[in-house]
C-alpha cells in the first residue's frame, strides 16, 4: 500500500502499482509456461523471416485481433493454428497465452499434448499419488489452455478416448482452448482432392486423434493455416558463437 494525497488533501491508503505487476507475474508462473517460450511475445513474432509471407503475416493479425476480441465477441471459441515444423505456431500461442493473462486478466494454462497424456498415463500407476481426475481437472478448468502439438502421439484407443475427454469437457463448459498442431486438417486419409496438400505429411489431423474429435474441432476454434519455412533451420540453429 502507499499513501496518497488527493486534490482535496485528503490524505488516503490505496493499492501500490507493484501489487498488480507481482498478480500478474504470479498468474504468468501458474500458466505453467516452459522457460524455452517464456520470452515469446507477440510483437517479437517475425513473419517475413524468409521474404514476404502473408499467411504467418495473417496468422499475426489474427492473433492480435483474437486479443483485443477476448472474451465478450470470442464466445469460448478459440483458434486452431497448423502448419509445418518451425513455422512459430507455438511462438502465436504463447505470445497470446501471455497477452491474454497481461491485458484481459484471463487465467490461462499451457501443456504439452504428449506432456499431458504421459501424466495421465502415470497416474495409473500405484506408487504415484495423483489420480487421473487430479491430473486433468486443471486442464478442464483452464478459462484458457494452450495445447501444443496436438495429435504428436502415436494414436490409440486410449489416446483417443483422452483426447475426446478433454476436448468435449472444454466444448460443453465453452472455454477457450488454443491449439498448435503439425498435421493438416484434413480427414483420416484425406481425400483425392486433398492428397495433394497433405502429400508433404504422412498423416492427416483427423488420422491421429479421430475425425470425430477432428470435427469437434471445426466448431471450437477458428483454424489458422500457417505454411513458410523452418526458421529454426534458416534463423535459430544452434550455435556456440
Amino acid at each position: 500500500m502507499r499513501v496518497v494525497e488527493r486534490a482535496n488533501g485528503l490524505r488516503v491508503a490505496e493499492p501500490c502499482e507493484c501489487r498488480g505487476a507481482r498478480k500478474l507475474a504470479r498468474m504468468i508462473e501458474q500458466a505453467r509456461i516452459p522457460q524455452r517460450y517464456a520470452h515469446c511475445r507477440l510483437d517479437e513474432y517475425v513473419p517475413n523471416y524468409g521474404g514476404n509471407n502473408p499467411s504467418l503475416s495473417n496468422a499475426l493479425v489474427q492473433a492480435r485481433n483474437f486479443v483485443r476480441a477476448y472474451p465478450l465477441e470470442t464466445e469460448g471459441n478459440g483458434l486452431l493454428l497448423t502448419g509445418s515444423i518451425g513455422v512459430g505456431k507455438t511462438h502465436l500461442a504463447v505470445g497470446m497465452l501471455q497477452a491474454l493473462i497481461t491485458e484481459r486478466g484471463a487465467k490461462g494454462l499451457f501443456f504439452d499434448y504428449r506432456d499431458l497424456l504421459k501424466q495421465v498415463q502415470n497416474s495409473y500407476n500405484r506408487s504415484v499419488e495423483v489420480t487421473e481426475l487430479e491430473v486433468l481437472q486443471p486442464v478442464f478448468d483452464a478459462e484458457v489452455l494452450v495445447l501444443d502439438e496436438l495429435g504428436a502421439s502415436k494414436p490409440t484407443d486410449w489416446v483417443w478416448d483422452t483426447v475426446a475427454h478433454i476436448l468435449n469437457t472444454r466444448y460443453n463448459d465453452r472455454r477457450t482452448t488454443i491449439i498448435t498442431t503439425n498435421y493438416a486438417n484434413l480427414p483420416p486419409g484425406g481425400s483425392e482432392l486433398n492428397a495433394a496438400r497433405a502429400a508433404v505429411r504422412d498423416e492427416t489431423l483427423g488420422d491421429r486423434i479421430g475425425e470425430r474429435m477432428r470435427s469437434r474441432l471445426q466448431e471450437m476454434c477458428v483454424v489458422v493455416e500457417m505454411t513458410g519455412e523452418d526458421f529454426r533451420q534458416k534463423v535459430k540453429r544452434a550455435s556456440f558463437a
